[in-house]
């Protein structure tokens, strides 16, 4: 496991991360998500502490799109059925080493990104396998707020915590 303080990056799955993967398909075919204002609110935060963030998901939605778009999260891929290669590209790209950044998952196809990045984690309704090779396992069940557990998590065992606090705390 990576030492917290290192983390430059948070890189996540999005169906059943940072919604609880429902997938609602409404009668013209579109699509609905639903997705958790405190995950949303902890990413911001994320951000306010210099910190990138990225989505990896294996389906291609419009909700995903319009939430990270709100949420202002630079790098996301879709369609990934073989998240790993994409994982490497991205750290490739941004000059990043796996032991700067940090991995939520809940899925198999997960698995191989969890085992690579520095600190891999699992949702809490994660399967099996995902939990048994994560770092470290939410509390939460995905989208019910174990993004912002992951992001509190680290930021508070990286001495970060109390600098973004000062916002709420003057």
């Amino acid at each position: 496991m990576a030492d917290l303080t290192d983390i430059e990056m948070l890189v996540m799955d999005v169906d059943g991360v940072l919604t609880d993967g429902t997938l609602v398909i409404n009668a013209d075919g579109s699509e609905s998500k639903f997705f958790n204002s405190l995950d949303g609110h902890g990413i911001r935060m994320w951000q306010r502490a210099g910190l990138k963030v990225a989505l990896i998901s294996g389906r291609a939605s419009e909700p995903t799109q319009r939430r990270a778009e709100q949420l202002q999260i630079e790098y996301v891929f879709q369609d990934c059925h073989n998240k790993l290669p994409v994982f490497e590209k991205l750290l490739e790209q941004l000059g990043l080493s796996p032991d700067k950044v940090a991995y939520i998952g809940d899925d198999l196809t997960d698995l191989p990104v969890i085992r690579y990045a520095g600190f891999g984690v699992a949702v809490a309704n994660a399967v099996d396998e995902v939990k048994q090779y994560a770092d470290y396992v939410t509390t939460h069940p995905g989208g019910s707020g174990a993004v912002r557990e992951v992001i509190e998590y680290i930021l508070k065992n990286s001495g970060r915590w109390q600098k973004l606090m000062a916002r709420y705390l003057p």
